[in-house]
């Protein structure tokens, strides 16, 4: 029972990288600053490097993860269930290119599984505001943050370019972007650079973000059932890498869909939102809130738009909403079957 826990444990933090790791740096494929595969292998990084500093930097979120929500002592039959209700939502959803809230499955499977396993166990009085409240008013926050970094980033960026002589010209995508007067790609402005650069950085700090943020979770699930001789630090190594191999080989799938699907972006927009993403996901991690990294960065992406909705592509806005309402109740009913069939 050990060694299937560390297998799902390994598999659900593949599926977790490659549902996951696209989303601190979709921006960057979505502005056209980068290929998809380059910026997933930016994102694996700068993820891998969150994971690693994880333990010490998010120990309030193990806590949560490991007796906040159920404060039972688990059994093998109990891990076995929520991994399994997890793994399977989130590895469907990749399937179907949504990206969905790992998080938000985690949650589902441990109250599903735990209802059953210790019913007098499961932490309902907390768990609206340690875990309900912190995802839900995570989307609204990204959203507002967001959509007034945008606009005072565009505006700098405009004041600063017009000043070296520049103008402000419409691009292939749609949307508008700063370029020089004599309208050609490399005589591009430092501004313009300077964003690049930050935009490269924040995508990079949303990322690290998010390796901050999961990893804990995971691995605290995981460490119900330490095969002898593993210690938390190992089965953190662990699922670092399988989170790392997940993003590389699938990431692309997801990364498409929050790229190009939500919403078209510039530059700048890109680097707000990504900006957003990485602080709001950071400080979750340290204060042991639970945000989910998809709807922060889809939030903060969508808040770019706030002043033109219309940019907004509502087919796929419709369907990340249908995913993410689906997520913890599809999540608890798998974890539940799963424990009444191995309990």
């Amino acid at each position: 029972m050990e060694v299937l826990v560390l297998v799902l444990v390994v598999l659900l933090a593949a599926a977790n990288g490659a549902n996951d790791v696209p989303k601190g740096v979709a921006t960057l494929a979505g502005a056209g600053v980068t290929r998809i595969r380059t910026a997933i292998a930016w994102g694996t990084i700068t993820t891998m490097a969150g994971c690693l500093v994880s333990l010490t930097l998010a120990s309030k979120m193990t806590a949560l993860f490991s007796k906040g929500i159920v404060s039972a002592s688990p059994t093998p039959a109990f891990t076995v269930a929520v991994l399994v209700g997890t793994v399977s939502w989130v590895v469907l959803a990749t399937v179907l290119k949504l990206p969905v809230s790992t998080t938000h499955a985690l949650v589902g499977s441990l109250i599903g599984a735990g209802s059953l396993f210790a019913s007098t166990a499961v932490q309902w009085n907390g768990l609206l505001a340690k875990v309900v409240q912190p995802l839900l008013l995570s989307i609204l926050v990204a959203y507002a943050i967001s959509a007034v970094l945008g606009v005072i980033t565009r505006k700098i960026v405009s004041a600063q370019t017009k000043r070296r002589g520049a103008v402000t010209q419409p691009v292939p995508d749609g949307s508008r972007d700063l370029i020089t007067a004599e309208a050609t790609p490399a005589q591009a402005t430092k501004a313009q650079k300077a964003v690049g650069i930050a935009h490269w950085a924040t995508s990079g700090l949303a990322s690290f973000a998010r390796g901050l943020n999961d990893a804990p979770k995971i691995v605290a699930v995981g460490s119900f059932a330490l095969i002898g001789g593993w210690t938390p630090t190992t089965l953190l190594i662990a699922v670092t890498v399988a989170m790392a191999i997940g993003g590389l080989v699938a990431g692309s799938r997801v990364a498409d869909r929050l790229a190009y699907s939500v919403i078209k972006i510039p530059h700048v927009e890109g680097f707000a939102a990504n900006l957003t993403t990485a602080g709001l996901v950071g400080l979750g991690a340290t204060l042991g809130l639970p945000m989910s990294t998809t709807q922060v960065s889809a939030g903060a992406i969508s808040g770019i738009a706030a002043n033109d909705l219309s940019r907004l592509n509502k087919k796929t806005v419709r369907d990340l909403l249908i995913a993410w309402l689906c997520t913890p109740p599809v999540a608890a009913a798998v974890a539940a079957g799963t424990y009444l069939i191995v309990a």
